[in-house]
């Protein structure tokens, strides 16, 4: 019974390993032919984890999954592989833009292995990390001019709003004083037209008043040329004397003289 199974269990790990083997070859010759998801599946498939999990994690490194090819390196624990797996994680790190952990998994690789491309992939990332500190500090000045620019224009700009403000506040102001000038003025203008208008009306009052007064004054005179009485001829006295004397009443009349009157008694009375 022993050696039964001892055949069984020895036939089972040998078709074990030849599957294995067999995906193996088969994830090989996809990734060979760069036809790394089928290379993926064919990898997951075989048991022995540690060594399929480098290949797996190359080949999702070549499928550009650079996520999922860093979290396999690290699950490789063999340390015939820690400097090709530093390399490789320093490749993932600095396609992820991850440059100082990128310089950190090269500079443990070349601890374990002096390697030619290790040392310039190191190198290059070195100096791209160099640029984009230059850079980033010409980023920084260059933001700080803008800044200072900015406040410089918003301060400015916050005069000029107040220097506008206090322009129209001025200009509002003269306004009201011309609007209040205008009003005097046309209140002035409408007190001396006013004033005309009175003017006027008394001129006239005082000579409709002249003129009363003048036509009073001409009625008067000729009620009082009226009330006069003329004086009678020294001819026209004698005969109303004669007449007088006719009647029995003796009368004293002054005589009145004419001058330049011719004494003619022959007219009748």
């Amino acid at each position: 019974m022993k050696k039964v199974l001892l055949l069984i269990f020895c036939s089972i790990f040998l078709y074990a390993g030849l599957l294995d083997f067999r995906d193996i070859s088969k994830a090989q010759n996809s990734y060979n032919k760069g036809d790394y998801k089928s290379a993926i599946s064919e990898y997951r498939k075989i048991k022995d984890k540690d060594g399929a999990a480098y290949d797996l994690a190359n080949s999702y490194y070549k499928a550009k999954d650079y996520k999922k090819a860093l979290s396999e390196y690290k699950k490789v624990s063999d340390p015939k592989l820690k400097f090709k797996k530093l390399h490789n994680m320093g490749n993932t790190y600095a396609n992820l833009g991850k440059i100082d952990e990128a310089i950190k998994s090269y500079e443990e690789a070349l601890k374990i292995k002096k390697d030619k491309d290790t040392l310039y992939n190191l190198n290059l990332l070195k100096k791209q990390k160099k640029k984009h500190k230059k850079q980033n500090k010409k980023k920084k000045k260059q933001q700080k001019k803008k800044k200072k620019k900015n406040s410089k224009k918003n301060k400015k700009s916050g005069k000029n709003k107040k220097k506008d403000k206090n322009q129209k506040k001025q200009q509002n102001k003269k306004n009201q004083k011309k609007k209040g000038n205008n009003k005097k003025q046309n209140k002035q203008k409408t007190k001396g037209e006013k004033q005309k208008q009175k003017q006027k009306q008394n001129q006239n009052k005082n000579k409709k008043n002249k003129n009363k007064n003048e036509k009073q004054k001409q009625m008067q005179k000729q009620m009082q040329k009226k009330k006069k009485v003329q004086p009678i001829s020294d001819m026209e006295e004698r005969k109303y004397k004669k007449m007088l004397n006719q009647r029995g009443i003796n009368t004293l009349l002054l005589p009145l003289s004419t001058k330049g009157e011719k004494r003619n008694e022959e007219n009748p009375w």
